[in-house]
């Protein structure tokens, strides 16, 4: 069976270092590629690009992840910043909301974490928290809390029991966007991930999988994205 080909987004900074290198970076914390190698997927980093280039992208890939990071900008769900929203990274959002329009459309199976759970849900009219205290505790230091799974769900049928997950956010899902359900939450409520019924495989995680030795959820995505290739 060919491997199949998982594009995972990135960051691009301004300046980032490295050997005797200090310049300008498209870059991806190195446990999101690993994840998608040990559940089966060839991984493929997608810097930012023009928003007209995503459904070409999208259509020489097999599955979609689109990864953690930078708060998204509030103007993308009709909101005005909270003084704790951190500064925004807008041609990351319109590259990445792009690219789940075109996954979307095209069926390709999809799976956004952290970050990238909210930015589907933007993409689909729906809103965020902009600010949870205690959610994060300590900058730059991951957490974990147990998340419960929704009986029924897609997320279920991958993580069927209660889990302890890592977890590092301020943000969350406030009003759902259109089709998407709730499938996890955590003990306080908060919503720990979505999907959209129906064929297409689609999964939001508000935790960070690639964090655990875990791949549950990632292997979800790339069995779907190999029953495509």
């Amino acid at each position: 069976m060919t491997q199949p080909l998982i594009g995972v987004s990135t960051y691009l900074e301004d300046r980032a270092a490295w050997g005797v290198w200090e310049l300008p970076a498209a870059l991806l914390p190195a446990g999101y590629p690993r994840l998608v190698q040990a559940a089966g997927g060839i991984a493929a980093m997608l810097p930012p690009d023009a928003p007209g280039q995503a459904a070409a992208v999208v259509a020489r890939l097999d599955g979609l992840v689109v990864a953690g990071g930078p708060d998204v900008e509030p103007v993308r769900y009709g909101a005005e910043p909270d003084p704790r929203t951190g500064p925004p990274a807008r041609e990351r959002d319109a590259w990445e909301l792009a690219l789940i329009d075109a996954a979307l459309a095209s069926g390709t199976p999809l799976l956004g974490i952290c970050r990238g759970m909210q930015l589907l849900n933007v993409a689909l009219g729906g809103t965020l928290v902009q600010h949870m205290e205690g959610h994060t505790e300590a900058v730059g230091v991951f957490g974990s809390h147990p998340v419960a799974p929704v009986a029924g769900t897609r997320y279920a049928s991958l993580v069927p029991e209660p889990s302890s997950v890592p977890t590092y956010h301020h943000q969350a899902v406030d009003r759902l966007g259109e089709g998407l359900v709730v499938s996890a939450h955590a003990e306080d409520g908060t919503v720990e991930a979505v999907e959209l019924p129906g064929p297409a495989w689609v999964l939001g995680v508000q935790w960070h999988p690639e964090m655990a030795d875990d791949t549950r959820v990632m292997g979800g995505l790339v069995r779907a994205a190999s029953d495509r290739s």
